[in-house]
């Protein structure tokens, strides 16, 4: 069986396994109009685009978002990207277990990350934003252990929420060591927190979608509430309550990005800024992994809409 990353354009009667993350039907123009799937296949090392052509009533019912597959299809090659004419498709399974098998994976062991978070934990010195921040990690330990940090743009895999989160807390190491006025007690509860909402505002690790309540409110609307729902359940008040409030609620920066209020502390603003950096770096990796050194990308969307180059001397 081949792996999605192994796929060239001309491979014909690939068999494969793998699991549908996106799934849409279509018709076809002409008299003869007949039904289609658009499909997005995954497993651990990417994803490709697929048609199923003259699809059955019965691909139709049985084939969903989530369903893992046997399949055979030609790697054929449109508007300069790989895809898949699909030729049969069987074995159709939504076992939990099996479908996990597919989904690409943080780079680090999910225990020792959460290992790594609870150290950070017992660094906060302020009693104040210690007990909150512990009581909120471990209440919400298992979903962060799996959880994306995102459905699509950055960090959007198994583990992705846990290792975006030690990520920035490593980068606020090294920063901290410039900027030694700033509190680190701040800085590491609101790194720990900023995204915990995600766990509410996600479906989960498999094909991620956004909630009813994800939404309605947003992941930082639900983590703002998040810590003022536990400062009340622990009786903590005071200055530290409303400043990791306001990390939160101000960690993406600008208005138009969906913070309803901007960084009005250094430890806020560099918030914004570790985030911002640790998730560009990411789409920037996700961008590079699928060129060959010396091939510049199609515009990136979510990178402003700008091509990528990978320089030949990163091999």
């Amino acid at each position: 069986m081949i792996k999605i990353k192994d796929m060239k354009c001309g491979d014909d009667n690939v068999e494969f396994t793998a699991m549908i993350s996106h799934i849409t039907l279509g018709k076809t123009n002409g008299a003869h109009k007949s039904n289609y799937l658009s499909i997005v296949f995954q497993d651990e090392t990417g994803t490709i685009d697929a048609k199923l052509w003259n699809a059955s009533q019965e691909h139709i019912e049985s084939l969903k978002a989530g369903a893992v597959v046997r399949a055979k299809g030609d790697i054929i090659k449109y508007s300069d990207n790989r895809q898949m004419k699909i030729i049969s498709i069987d074995d159709v399974s939504y076992q939990h277990s099996l479908q996990l098998q597919f989904l690409a994976k943080a780079p680090m062991n999910d225990e020792m990350m959460m290992t790594e978070l609870k150290q950070y934990v017992q660094r906060i010195s302020n009693p104040k934003l210690y007990v909150i921040t512990k009581h909120l990690i471990e209440q919400n330990f298992e979903k962060m252990k799996i959880y994306p940090a995102a459905s699509k743009n950055h960090h959007a895999f198994t583990s992705g929420l846990a290792y975006h989160t030690l990520s920035m807390l490593k980068v606020a190491d090294a920063l901290m060591s410039v900027y030694s006025e700033l509190n680190a007690d701040l800085l590491y509860a609101g790194i720990l927190l900023h995204d915990i909402g995600k766990t509410v505002e996600l479906s989960g690790p498999v094909v991620p979608s956004y909630t009813f309540e994800g939404q309605m409110l947003g992941h930082i609307s639900i983590a703002q509430s998040m810590v003022y729902a536990a400062a009340k359940e622990l009786n903590i008040e005071g200055e530290e309550v409303t400043l990791l409030q306001h990390m939160i609620l101000s960690h993406h920066g600008k208005n138009e990005f969906g913070s309803p209020v901007l960084p009005q502390i250094r430890e806020a603003e560099m918030l914004h800024m570790i985030d911002n950096m640790d998730a560009r770096m990411n789409m920037f990796d996700k961008t590079l992994e699928t060129l060959e050194a010396g091939e510049t990308s199609k515009r990136v969307f979510s990178l402003d809409n700008r091509m990528i180059y990978k320089p030949k001397m990163y091999d």
